[in-house]
């Protein structure tokens, strides 16, 4: 007797522990208020998506306040049925049709009697396992070319006496438009190597800027290994992107600076960019702007843009921030966004330690900010910091 129910309460245990894997499978390991918030982020998300192919200034022409919430679901359901392909919208407009039909509705009699409106569960259940496909698929080339983006950008600063380098990137979809590098040049005539760092930023997300990111990248490192200096440089690059501008829906933005690393003498082009913040040891900030307009812009009567070379000496101790506007157009649950005050304000209460960890605050800051709201754009930065007593 106490066999049989030391192996019942066994077999319990048993089924207990497989339930809650398969809970634990189901749910990621978030807990039920987790999924809500994740749930209401998402259905946010669509909801823009599918609102946008909406004609709102008919619906507010509608006079009936009682006909504009079914004018206003019969619309997104149009833009929802327009999203799927020819052959799944007639699948979808028949599911529907037959799960309508009333449930006492059979075909087939004794053992193979079945309600009509299940055909209609199982043509929506069709419709859920294709887009599904559609989207593992999707899932998996994206995560093949963001690791083909993560192989393009450097895993580690060089190693450059003095000058201590972390970057981070977090793009809002499985692949980014923002980019950030650090590398070394070729000798110059004064037999020193200059460190190049650059942040740019494709106008536009996921694919289409990724990939016009990865073309970029390139080509800031061939030219950066000619004899050329730096202003030749980013007209070379000016000229590339306008080139591949898709007919002028694509600019980049980008901030590129040639460091010498004896003196510590910086100078700098920003293209457009998010004037970087150095912050001095004396907790003093400056803005680096100087440069010209964003790369790849169409050409005002012919004639090509001018980019002027700023110059400035980095002292010991002082940090510099190379950032994209994710960072301070970042917004939380109420619609605040983090804004450039409240980064001023971080970057000077540093606590001391090295780029990395510096650059693990700010982030951890950015994160708390935010909370469960939705990324809307890419986040990339660059810290950059001299060491206190450089020999």
């Amino acid at each position: 007797m106490a066999v049989r129910e030391t192996a019942a309460l066994s077999a319990i245990r048993d089924r207990g522990r497989r339930v809650r894997g398969f809970w634990q499978r189901i749910t990621g390991g978030f807990e039920l208020e987790q999924l809500w918030e994740q749930f209401l982020s998402e259905a946010r998300a669509s909801y823009g998506l599918f609102s946008h192919d909406v004609d709102w200034d008919e619906i507010d022409r509608e006079p009936s306040r009682w006909k504009r919430p079914f004018r206003i679901s019969w619309a997104l359901f149009q833009a929802m049925l327009m999203k799927l392909t020819p052959a799944r919208r007639i699948l979808l407009l028949l599911a529907i049709v037959v799960v309508l039909i009333p449930a006492d509705v059979h075909i087939g009699g004794g053992l193979t009697r079945v309600s009509v409106s299940w055909f209609g569960a199982v043509l929506l259940f069709l419709i859920l396992t294709l887009e599904l496909a559609d989207r593992v698929t999707m899932k998996r080339d994206l995560e093949i070319a963001r690791e083909i983006q993560q192989w393009l950008v450097p895993a580690k600063p060089p190693d450059v006496p003095g000058i201590d380098i972390a970057f981070a990137t977090r793009p809002q979809n499985t692949v980014a438009g923002d980019c950030y590098d650090a590398f070394l040049r070729p000798l110059n005539a004064a037999g020193r190597e200059p460190l190049v760092i650059a942040v740019a930023d494709v106008a536009g997300k996921s694919v289409p800027a990724a990939l016009l990111m990865a073309t970029f990248q390139a080509s800031l490192r061939a030219l950066a290994g000619t004899s050329a200096t730096l202003e030749e440089n980013v007209s070379g690059l000016d000229r590339y992107a306008r080139a591949h501008n898709l007919e002028g829906r694509r600019f980049t933005t980008a901030f590129i600076a040639e460091i010498d690393p004896h003196s510590v003498a910086m100078r700098y082009v920003n293209a457009g960019h998010n004037a970087p913040i150095l912050m001095r040891a004396s907790h003093a900030a400056e803005r680096l702007e100087s440069g010209g307009p964003p790369l790849g812009l169409p050409l005002f009567r012919g004639a090509e843009p001018q980019y002027d070379c700023g110059s400035i000496q980095l002292g010991q101790g002082d940090l510099l921030f190379v950032f994209t506007d994710g960072v301070i157009d970042a917004v939380n649950e109420d619609g605040d966004e983090f804004g450039e005050t409240r980064l001023l304000g971080l970057l000077r209460d540093l606590p001391q330690g090295t780029a990395a960890d510096m650059r693990d605050c700010i982030m951890k800051e950015l994160n708390s900010f935010v909370g469960e709201a939705r990324q809307q754009d890419d986040i990339t930065c660059l810290l950059l910091s001299v060491a206190a007593t450089r020999t």
